[in-house]
């Protein structure tokens, strides 16, 4: 069975096909808002019901983006997400 297939008929996985997409759609949302040279260091992290992760390559992009977090929260709500906070996490290894 294609994994596409697998991932529509399981409602496990087809909720984990949701948050993924979620995830990569509010990354796209706030990419812009990120200085160029830091995009490559940052990935979107897990979604789950407490609100959004952004994952950084090392402590010094966690702490930029906690500089931006408040203007990158403002751009999900504009955008129409419900946003408490963006949790913001050094990728380990």
């Amino acid at each position: 069975m294609p994994i596409a297939d697998a991932l529509q008929r399981s409602a496990p996985l087809a909720q984990l096909r949701q948050r993924l997409q979620d995830s990569n759609e509010r990354f796209n949302a706030v990419r812009g808002q990120l200085p160029a040279t830091l995009v490559p260091h940052v990935k979107p992290g897990p979604v789950d019901d407490e609100g959004w992760s952004l994952l950084a390559a090392n402590a010094s992009v966690a702490a930029k983006l906690r500089q931006l977090q408040p203007r990158l929260e403002d751009v999900l709500r504009q955008r129409g997400w419900q946003v408490s906070a963006i949790r913001i996490k050094v990728q380990s290894g």
